[in-house]
C-alpha cells in the first residue's frame, strides 16, 4: 500500500522523497488501515454475549454517538452523530456495544444511507427488539471542500423498524428524546 501512496504523491506533482513527505506513505497506510478496520470486525465478537434479560418495555436510547467515516465516492471524510433507540423484547444490549457497532460500519468506505441501514439491521439481528430507530446527522467533506462547497449543510437520515415504523407516537417520542 505504501508504494501506491508513494505513486499517488508523485502523480499529484509532489516529491515523496522531500523531508516533509518522507514518512507520509507509511502514515497513510496506517491511517487507511485504521479507517477501514470495520471490514475485519465481526458483529458477534463485538457483542460478545453482552445481552441481558429485562422485564421492561421502556425505550432505550444512546444518542450523540460521534462517528467518522469515509465517503466511498471521493474517499473524503464524513462525520457527525448517531442516535439509536430501541424498545427491548426481553433483553437489552450492553450500552457500550452500541457505539462499537456504529464504529464497525462507519470504519468502512460508506454512504450515510447504507451505514444507517446496516447499523439498524445489525441491532435488529442481535436484539430482536420490538422496535428500533436510528438517526444519523452528518457533515460531508465532499460537499464542504469540493463540489457544492456548502459549509453548514447537514445530511440527516433515519431508519426505523417494528414499532418505530408502525406507531407514530413511538417514533415521535424517539425523535423528541434525541433532540
Amino acid at each position: 500500500m505504501q508504494d501506491l501512496f508513494h505513486t499517488l504523491l508523485s502523480k499529484i506533482g509532489e516529491d515523496p522523497r522531500r523531508p516533509g513527505l518522507k514518512g507520509t506513505p507509511r502514515r497513510m497506510e496506517e491511517s487507511f488501515k485504521f479507517l477501514t478496520t470495520g471490514y475485519s470486525q465481526d458483529l458477534r465478537k463485538i457483542v460478545n454475549g453482552a445481552l441481558f434479560p429485562v422485564d421492561t418495555e421502556g425505550m432505550v436510547i444512546v444518542k450523540d454517538i460521534e462517528c467518522y467515516s469515509l465517503c466511498e465516492h471521493h474517499l473524503l471524510p464524513f462525520y457527525g452523530k448517531a442516535h439509536i433507540g430501541y424498545i427491548p423484547d426481553k433483553k437489552v444490549i450492553g450500552l457500550s456495544k452500541i457505539p462499537r457497532i456504529v464504529d464497525m460500519f462507519a470504519r468502512r468506505l460508506q454512504v450515510q444511507e447504507r451505514m444507517g441501514q446496516q447499523i439498524c439491521d445489525a441491532l435488529e439481528a442481535v436484539l430482536k427488539p420490538k422496535g428500533i430507530g436510528i438517526v444519523l446527522e452528518m457533515n460531508h467533506l465532499c460537499m464542504m471542500m469540493r463540489g457544492v462547497e456548502k459549509q453548514h449543510s447537514v445530511a440527516v437520515t433515519s431508519h426505523v423498524k417494528g414499532s418505530f415504523k408502525r406507531d407514530a407516537r413511538t417514533r415521535e417520542e424517539f425523535l423528541r428524546l434525541i433532540k
